[in-house]
């Protein structure tokens, strides 16, 4: 699961959503909460690493997020604040929709399966055993995604302990992000569909979305550590050191890799090119691990004659 964790949680910006696309009436919306936080914690400063890609006319800032944290890192300040607050706009990977019933309803369709096929007949005694123990350990019924897709429960069980952790997906950078965009009016587009995104995962084969569910299950007790590690990367500003954390899972899942990292970033860049033809200033923020390591956005701008400068704090 380490392998596919981490691309996922440095990669996309759906992941938070696994846990607002509920089954209506079932008791998975409560399991879904995040931990009550006691008390405010204390602020602790972060740097994250941000570039920047310019001509005579147009200004574009590049910054990696991180799409769930706890409370209490201090990063929309400093560097990532003044070229917030200089943007006439702000790009994500994708809009964040406001309506939960919304998300809901673009993920269910995709989420379901409508081959006749079921999560039990799809695992072994033993792998399902082990699937409904770590549904039960979160708190949703064991049976609650039998009729659905794989990805689905696998994406979940990657968010729901996380919860449990003190991680919410309301801290995350992109929320916040949108949060900050709205109070100070600040246009905000997507690179992407939010249908793009899970059509990612739904269109994955049969067999790597088994094998994605079953390695959930099987380090489901190691997910909280792995990202601790992760944002700890981040908020030093240390995308080398993000890189190498996830080249395990690069070399480990070359397809997954090519598909959630390398074709997006490739994409991304042409879209960042083109954008370049029009004036004004961008605050793009996307995954982190989407501007770490080789076949990054940047090394794909540079291959369209761009330059993405890293900003010293």
């Amino acid at each position: 699961m380490k392998k596919w964790f981490k691309m996922l949680a440095a990669t996309c910006a759906v992941i938070p959503f696994a846990q607002c696309a509920v089954l209506p009436g079932s008791n998975v919306a409560a399991a879904a909460e995040p931990a009550p936080v006691a008390a405010t914690p204390a602020l602790t400063d972060a740097d994250p690493a941000l570039w920047v890609v310019k001509d005579e006319d147009t200004t574009i800032y590049l910054f990696g997020t991180v799409h769930v944290l706890k409370p209490g890192l201090s990063w929309f300040d400093e560097a990532v604040k003044d070229a917030f607050d200089k943007s006439d706009e702000m790009m994500l990977e994708l809009v964040l929709p406001e309506d939960q019933a919304a998300v809901a309803k673009t993920m269910m369709p995709l989420a379901m399966d409508t081959t006749g096929k079921t999560i039990p007949s799809r695992l072994t005694p033993e792998q399902l055993k082990a699937y409904q123990a770590a549904l039960v350990s979160v708190g949703v019924p064991a049976n609650a995604f039998d009729s659905f897709e794989p990805w689905f429960p696998a994406m979940t069980l990657s968010v729901l302990p996380l919860t449990k952790l003190g991680y919410d997906p309301e801290q995350g950078a992109e929320k916040q992000l949108t949060k900050f965009a709205k109070d100070s009016s600040k246009p905000v587009a997507g690179l992407e569909t939010l249908e793009e995104q899970l059509g990612f995962f739904d269109k994955l084969p049969e067999t790597q979305q088994v094998a994605f569910l079953n390695a959930v299950v099987k380090d489901i007790d190691k997910l909280g550590p792995m990202l601790d590690k992760m944002v700890g990367l981040w908020a030093k500003g240390d995308p080398d050191g993000l890189a190498v954390t996830m080249n395990e899972s690069m070399a480990a899942t070359p397809e997954l890799a090519q598909v959630l990292l390398y074709d997006r970033n490739a994409r991304w860049a042409d879209q960042i090119k083109t954008r370049m033809d029009k004036p004004g200033t961008v605050f793009i923020a996307v995954g982190a691990g989407h501007l770490a390591g080789e076949k990054s956005v940047q090394d794909y701008l540079k291959d369209r004659g761009l330059t993405a400068t890293r900003i010293a704090y």
